[in-house]
């Protein structure tokens, strides 16, 4: 096969929608089964835990409203994934071809990550802002992780720039990106393991607490460090980048939180991983599982660099694919248990609900990691960054998110919290290590 031949193949691939099987009434739309991971999340989000992401890029020009509307109606009916609406069964929840037109795109006017009701925004799970320079992509976490997020949000991006700029149509078409894809397999089911043993912790740990902001606030702070510095600094260390930051979290709420003291509970900050290099898939749908950078506060005045050693060392012992198959496997494994598949869904929800407030409670935080985000060249002068942060979520009142563009990474917090001492006390740090950080919030703390 010549190369160009073999590429294209590639591609196809890749883009290659897995759809259900059609019904023979062809007036019935299609539907979808959940992904492992994404049953969990109906049964406990609401407004108080939305579950809701979002990732968002900055242009180098105002956003034209208009025109991203139009955008979103050509790209959506491309993307099976987010064209769905989630539906109750008798056993399990489940997708069902959506049909509508496309969700109104709207100025910003709110607070982020608000609760995406499923009789809202015509049945679909994500919603489209737009703040003057800035595009973001909502999600609710049911139809897909980080990554499908960000391959739809670039794709959407682009269709924008294309509808803006007629000049790029004529340099690079108007169909989708040969790296963007459809895929739509469920590759948990696909790469579990029927013997798994369970690999979660489920020790309570360390919750950081203090008063919270009011019930419609929701607190941002982004800051801004260039990447060729934070490398050198990382290499100082012996860390890679997603270590030295996760683990200065850690520092951060130690010093902030346990002011250097003792403590029977660990800081565990819940780290979610991709999947997909690790077990060859491009699927769009949810494909991660959560590890734990684990500090257990024994001695007093632990130093920052044990602290670093210690979240090192714990990382590392569990970032590998033997036991990341072993995490996903054990819930796979329960899913497919035919007594389990038989029970009533609203007694499922009861045990979901159960089990879930359980693993919650393990972990003080989450700080995810979600890569360097590349664009084709043609589209680069149009976009200056990219950030992206969660929502919040049970005994969790802050979180993380880091992302980068270019030479240039974000790490974000967004809080319900009234104070921002762990944040400070992080970029601190970076500081006192060199590093020269450029902060941004969206207004709540000053």
């Amino acid at each position: 096969m010549s190369k160009n031949k073999k590429e294209k193949q590639q591609t196809t691939n890749k883009n290659q929608t897995e759809r259900p099987k059609k019904r023979r009434n062809s007036n019935i739309p299609r539907w979808d089964r959940l992904d492992n991971t994404a049953h969990l999340f109906p049964v406990i989000a609401g407004e108080s835990m939305t579950n809701t992401y979002r990732i968002a890029v900055e242009l180098t020009e105002e956003v034209d409203g208009a025109k991203l509307q139009e955008a979103l109606n050509i790209v959506l009916p491309k993307f099976d994934l987010f064209n769905v609406r989630m539906r109750t069964g008798f056993f399990w929840y489940y997708f069902e071809e959506n049909g509508k037109k496309a969700p109104t795109v709207k100025q910003e006017h709110t607070y982020p990550c608000r609760f995406i009701q499923p009789n809202k925004y015509r049945g679909y799970m994500f919603r489209v802002r737009y703040y003057k320079k800035r595009i973001s992509l909502e999600v609710f976490h049911v139809l897909t992780d980080g990554m499908g997020g960000i391959n739809f949000l670039k794709e959407l991006t682009y269709q924008y720039l294309r509808l803006v700029h007629p000049e790029l149509r004529e340099k690079v078409g108007d169909s989708l990106s040969a790296d963007t894809s459809l895929n739509r397999e469920d590759s948990f089911l696909r790469n579990y393991r029927r013997s798994a043993k369970k690999g979660y912790q489920s020790k309570k740990a360390f919750q950081i607490k203090g008063e919270k902001l009011d019930s419609e606030e929701f607190g941002v702070i982004h800051g801004y460090v260039k990447i060729p510095a934070l490398k050198e600094v990382c290499h100082k260390y012996g860390l890679s980048i997603n270590e030295y930051l996760v683990a200065t979290y850690v520092w951060s709420i130690y010093k902030e939180c346990l002011h250097g003291m003792t403590s029977d509970r660990a800081i565990r900050a819940a780290v979610p991983v991709n999947l997909r290099p690790f077990f060859d898939s491009v699927t769009t749908k949810n494909f991660f599982v959560m590890v734990s950078a684990e500090l257990v506060p024994d001695q007093e005045n632990l130093s920052y660099e044990e602290v670093l050693e210690r979240v090192k060392t714990s990382l590392r012992s569990q970032i590998n694919k033997e036991h990341l198959e072993e995490l996903f496997s054990y819930n796979v494994s329960n899913q497919q248990n035919l007594f389990a598949r038989a029970v009533p869904l609203f007694l499922k929800n009861i045990a979901i609900r159960l089990v879930y407030t359980q693993s919650a409670l393990a972990n003080s935080t989450t700080i995810t990691n979600i890569g360097n985000i590349k664009l084709e060249p043609e589209y680069e002068p149009y976009v200056h960054m990219f950030h992206a942060f969660l929502a919040m979520s049970k005994g969790q009142l802050l979180k993380a998110t880091i992302c980068s563009y270019q030479d240039t990474l974000a790490i974000t917090f967004s809080s319900v919290l009234a104070e921002a001492h762990v944040q400070r006390a992080f970029f601190r740090q970076l500081a006192a290590d060199g590093l020269e950080v450029t902060i941004e919030s969206n207004g709540v703390y000053v």
